[in-house]
């Protein structure tokens, strides 16, 4: 066992003794999938209302142990955040804008009346676990290894008030390229019988429940032979959120971006970043209220040129079209946009090290090797 001190907290490492052999590490490496294979550690820290954050821990990655009564199989309180550590060229591994996430993160606990997790701790646990498990960091180009960060209250007591006791974990899954072949545009369904999220609700928090509510439209987009699914606002109906787990952003003809603005709306770290390059080249960014009418006007007249949605994922995936009851909104471009493409290019080699970080938003988690 050795331990790191990090903020206040000590970080003890206890080696798995069940890691997997180098030639069965490599074999999931070449074809990792996502999320179906995991690493040999994961990160703990643990929260009560008497003792605070403590018990800071990289450990043997395994089930973990929940009484029948824990607070989070009960009343679903509970967080997650997901991001990426990269191999550069050079051997190092490098995390894109963490302490981004930590901040998210502490905002969707505020929301679920969780403990916010300090973001020097949130950034140290990513740290010491990939700096521990950097073999199961690919190398292959557009592949990563995806952290999830989640938070769950683990007290015994069935009565309904914020839980006493709390634990954070992060765990790690070497993820495949998203695309093998190269972006591919995706048709979207409009889902005009359900909300993801209401006013006053927690569309902005990155929260299990969320997803959790987006599942059976997304099964009707599937069977409506679309790809993602599409919501509208829960009052009107009428003004663009989100899709089930990712941001939408259109591209009107001057080259101006706009994207859906709403306090119902997860605050998409890629969406931001994505629109922070745009900025810097010169383009006008909006962030606002957008009509459904709008985005299909838009299209007609020619003053919407592309549509795309970004989140960590894929990252950024262009919109072939928009499919409703009776109506479909078709690509504005043959294909992928110029512009989309563009940002995304760059946005990438920001995060694989090919290019300068002009925002300074990678973290380095481990020296070249």
């Amino acid at each position: 066992m050795s331990t790191d001190t990090a903020f206040g907290l000590e970080f003890s490492t206890t080696p798995s003794p069940e890691r997997r052999a180098a030639a069965e590490r490599e074999a999931i490496l070449a074809d990792p999938g996502f999320g179906k294979h995991f690493t040999d550690h994961m990160a703990t820290v643990s929260w009560t209302l008497e003792g605070g954050w403590h018990d800071a821990s990289i450990h043997p990655y395994g089930p973990l142990t929940l009484d029948p009564s824990a607070s989070v199989l009960h009343y679903a309180q509970e967080i997650f955040e997901g991001l990426k550590a990269y191999r550069h060229a050079d051997g190092s591994v490098w995390s894109f804008r963490p302490d981004a996430n930590a901040r998210r993160f502490q905002r969707s606990a505020v929301r679920l009346a969780l403990p916010e997790l300090p973001v020097d701790v949130f950034v140290e646990s990513i740290r010491q676990l990939v700096q521990t498990d950097v073999d199961w960091v690919p190398s292959a180009p557009e592949t990563s290894l995806y952290l999830r960060p989640f938070m769950i209250a683990t007290e015994s007591f069935l009565g309904v008030r914020a839980a006493q006791a709390v634990d954070y974990h992060c765990i790690a899954s070497p993820a495949g390229a998203y695309f093998t072949s190269g972006p591919k545009p995706v048709s979207i369904w409009l889902s005009t019988t359900y909300a993801r999220a209401g006013k006053g609700g927690t569309g902005a928090a990155k929260t299990g429940g969320n997803y959790a509510s987006s599942l059976l439209p997304q099964q009707e987009a599937y069977e409506h032979g679309c790809q993602q699914v599409m919501f509208l606002d829960s009052q009107e109906g009428k003004y663009l959120e989100e899709l089930g787990g990712m941001n939408v952003v259109l591209v009107r003809s001057d080259g101006t971006l706009v994207t859906p603005d709403s306090d119902s709306i997860l605050e998409g770290i890629t969406r931001d970043s994505i629109l922070q390059l745009a900025e810097d080249r010169g383009l006008r960014v909006e962030r606002r209220r957008v009509t459904l009418d709008e985005w299909r006007d838009g299209v007609a007249d020619g003053s919407i040129t592309e549509a795309f949605a970004c989140g960590t994922a894929a990252v950024v995936t262009p919109i072939a079209e928009l499919r409703g009851d009776g109506f479909t909104i078709g690509s504005p471009t043959e294909g992928a946009g110029e512009l989309t493409m563009s940002l995304r290019q760059e946005l990438t080699d920001i995060q694989y090290g090919r290019r300068p970080d002009p925002h300074g938003w990678m973290t380095k988690l481990t020296d070249a090797s």
